[in-house]
C-alpha cells in the first residue's frame, strides 16, 4: 500500500473516531440535560418533606434526609471518554496529512481536498487545544459532528489523487499563504460553533418556547452568554490577524505569479467580503458596544461568507484559483 492510499485510510479511521467522539459528547449532554430534571425533581420531593414536617420534630437525625445527591453531580466519564477519542482522532488526521504531503512531494493543502482535511484538523487541534486551559467540553458535540461532515464531504466530493502543482503555485508562499489561511479557516470554525451556542443559550434564558423543553436542559450547563461571547470573540480576534495576513501574502503571491497585486479574481473578491465582515464585527464590538445576539449573528454572518468562499466560489465561478478543476 503506498502512502497516498494510506493517507486515505486514515482520514477514514480519523472521520470514525470523531463519529465515536460525537456519540460519546452527544450522550453526555442528554446526561445533564436529565441530571437538571432530576435535580428539580428532588427539590421539590425536599421542599414537600420539609412542609410536611412542620410541627413535627423527626425520629432520628435522617429521617428528613431524601438520598438524593446533590444537583450537578452528573458523571462526566463520557465527555471524558470524548476528549480521548478526539485526541486520537486527531493524531490520526495529522499523520494522514503528513503522509499526504510527502506522496504529493509538496505541502498537502493545494485543494479542496486537502484544504478541507487540514482545515478540519485545526479546527479540532484548536477545540482539544483550547481544552487543555478551560472546559470546553460542552462544544465536543458540535466541534466533532462538523469534523465527521467535513471529512466525509471531502472524501465524497472532493477527492483528487496525490499529485504535483502547476508551475505557479510551486511557491514557498503556498506553505505560508495557504497555510495560514487554513489555521484561520479552523480557528473560525470554532468561534462559529461557540457563537451558535451562545445563541441557543441565550435564547433559552430568555424563555424561548422552542428551548424551553427538557430536551434542552443541558444547555443550562455551559457557560453563561455573555462567557460564551468572550470565548467567540478571543478566537475570532486571533483568526482575523491570520485573515490579514493571508490577504497580505496572496497579494505578494499574485504580484509575482501573475504581475499584479489585485485582479477581481473570484477568490480575491470574496476573502476581501470575508475580510471586511470580521471587521465590521471586531469594530462594532469593541467600539460601538455591539454585544450578546448581535455580536453572535455577526460571527454566523461572517462564517457562511468563510463557507461559501471555500465551496461557492471555487464551484461556481472560474477564476485563477479554482482547485484541480473543481
Amino acid at each position: 500500500m503506498d502512502l497516498a492510499n494510506l493517507s486515505v485510510l486514515l482520514v477514514w479511521g480519523a472521520a470514525t473516531a470523531l463519529a465515536v467522539a460525537l456519540i460519546a459528547f452527544a450522550v453526555d449532554l442528554s446526561r445533564l440535560s436529565g441530571a437538571k430534571v432530576d435535580a428539580r425533581d428532588a427539590a421539590r420531593s425536599r421542599e414537600q418533606v420539609a412542609v410536611g414536617a412542620r410541627g413535627a420534630e423527626p425520629s432520628s437525625p435522617h429521617d428528613t434526609d431524601t438520598g438524593t445527591p446533590a444537583a450537578g453531580a452528573v458523571n462526566r466519564r463520557l465527555a471524558g471518554i470524548g476528549m480521548s477519542v478526539t485526541w486520537l482522532a486527531t493524531a490520526l488526521l495529522l499523520v494522514a496529512v503528513v503522509l499526504r504531503g510527502v506522496a504529493a512531494g509538496r505541502a498537502p493543502w493545494a485543494n479542496m481536498y486537502e484544504f478541507a482535511l487540514v482545515g478540519t484538523f485545526v479546527a479540532i487541534a484548536v477545540f482539544v487545544g483550547v481544552n487543555t486551559r478551560r472546559d470546553v467540553r460542552f462544544l465536543g458535540a458540535f466541534v466533532t459532528g462538523l469534523g465527521v461532515l467535513f471529512l466525509v464531504l471531502a472524501q465524497q466530493q472532493f477527492f483528487v489523487e496525490a499529485m504535483g502543482v502547476q508551475p505557479a503555485l510551486q511557491k514557498y508562499w503556498l506553505v505560508i499563504h495557504v497555510g495560514v489561511a487554513i489555521c484561520a479557516t479552523g480557528i473560525f470554525t470554532v468561534a462559529f460553533v461557540t457563537s451558535v451556542l451562545q445563541l441557543l443559550r441565550d435564547g433559552r434564558d430568555n424563555g424561548s418556547p422552542l428551548l424551553g423543553s427538557k430536551n434542552w436542559g443541558w444547555l443550562d450547563h455551559t457557560p453563561a452568554p455573555a462567557s460564551l461571547e468572550s470565548l467567540s470573540f478571543r478566537l475570532n480576534s486571533v483568526a482575523f490577524v491570520l485573515w490579514t495576513f493571508t490577504l497580505i501574502g496572496g497579494a505578494i503571491w499574485a504580484e509575482d505569479a501573475w504581475g499584479r497585486y489585485w485582479g477581481w479574481d473570484p477568490k480575491e473578491v470574496w476573502s476581501f467580503i470575508v475580510w471586511v465582515v470580521y471587521a465590521a464585527y471586531l469594530h462594532a464590538r469593541t467600539t460601538r458596544g455591539w454585544s450578546g445576539t448581535r455580536a453572535a449573528w455577526f460571527v454566523v454572518a461572517g462564517y457562511a461568507c468563510v463557507l461559501f468562499n471555500f465551496t461557492g466560489v471555487n464551484l461556481i465561478f472560474n477564476g485563477k484559483h479554482s482547485y484541480s478543476g473543481l
